[in-house]
């Protein structure tokens, strides 16, 4: 049976599930090097580190708000589809660019990326075309995962007390463009 597609829907934020809950995004290619990886990275508390509900998803759409605390290490990865993202609050560093509240940017179905949040942490909304993805990770060896471990020791603590971005008042003005 086809699930009949509604013309109109409303979705209300206390029904998003949170990506802990359910197997939304199965990990593509794992090695036992990066499940190891994985287990210490949640053992260590990488998960306080970040908050990710999916708010809407249908067959051929999905939207995920994401919020990841200030510092968050997020592993070079990709996804087998294509997603933009949408910062609604916080910043990122995406290589060169520092990017604010209003700015997004798009990444394409597996090519892998990361960036960095700021010091507020960010909060984006991620739209995709499937609801249906995975999620590969580029390191495979023991010294990236490491250094992802140390950075994420390095901020844990920080993180207990952390307010969404969106909570704090406390936005960055985007950058004037040339």
């Amino acid at each position: 049976m086809t699930e009949e597609r509604k013309p109109f829907e409303i979705f209300r934020k206390e029904d998003a599930r949170d990506y802990g809950e359910h197997n939304i995004m199965p990990i593509a290619d794992a090695s036992p090097a990066i499940f190891e990886a994985l287990g210490q990275f949640h053992r260590e508390g990488g998960g306080a580190g970040q908050q990710v509900k999916m708010l809407y998803s249908r067959p051929g759409v999905s939207l995920t708000h994401v919020w990841f605390k200030s510092g968050y290490p997020l592993p070079l990865h990709s996804h087998a589809s294509d997603c933009v993202y949408f910062i609604l609050a916080g910043s990122v560093r995406v290589g060169k660019e520092e990017l604010g509240p209003g700015d997004g940017f798009f990444v394409g179905s597996d090519v892998p990326y990361t960036y960095e949040t700021g010091p507020d942490g960010v909060e984006v909304l991620e739209f995709r075309t499937t609801d249906d993805f995975n999620i590969r990770f580029a390191a495979k060896g023991k010294t990236a995962w490491d250094k992802t471990l140390d950075k994420l020791k390095a901020r844990r603590s920080a993180w207990e007390t952390e307010l969404p971005p969106s909570e704090t008042g406390n936005q960055p003005v985007p950058a004037e463009r040339d």
